[in-house]
């Protein structure tokens, strides 16, 4: 019982230094960790682009994987499929348009590994 209970706790300790590493001072960076945490067990167990894990009344945030130079083509493909046409890149912002109207996807580099996303709700309407 007493190697059970060492085990378990060796394996703990084990996953935390693993999520401490991978993740480092970016953990927290968002407030609570465990919505984003659990979007990225679902994008890295299934085959999908993002995964959203929050959303309020004007948007939602997704979580997709940082690729290096094209991290953004999620989005962008994302948006295309909802009708919007990528028009440039402010910043950490990329504006998008759709019949004469324009929307801007806020984004930011969660960790070395993750980029979010914040989308207006009303891109689908």
């Amino acid at each position: 019982m007493r190697k059970i209970l060492l085990s378990a706790v060796l394996l703990v300790v084990l996953g935390v230094a693993l999520l401490g590493f991978r993740f480092g001072s970016a953990l927290f960076q968002e407030g609570n960790p465990l919505p984003i945490l659990s979007s990225i067990a679902e994008l890295e167990w299934t085959n999908s682009s993002y995964e959203s894990y929050s959303r309020t009344d004007k948007t939602t945030k997704y979580i997709s994987r940082n690729t290096g130079e094209s991290r953004y083509d999620v989005i962008k493909a994302m948006m295309k499929n909802e009708g919007w046409d990528f028009i440039e890149q402010m910043g950490a912002g990329l504006v998008f348009e759709n019949n004469g109207q324009t929307k801007v996807v806020e984004t930011r580099q969660y960790s070395r590994h993750y980029i979010l996303s914040e989308i207006p709700n009303d891109v689908r309407d």
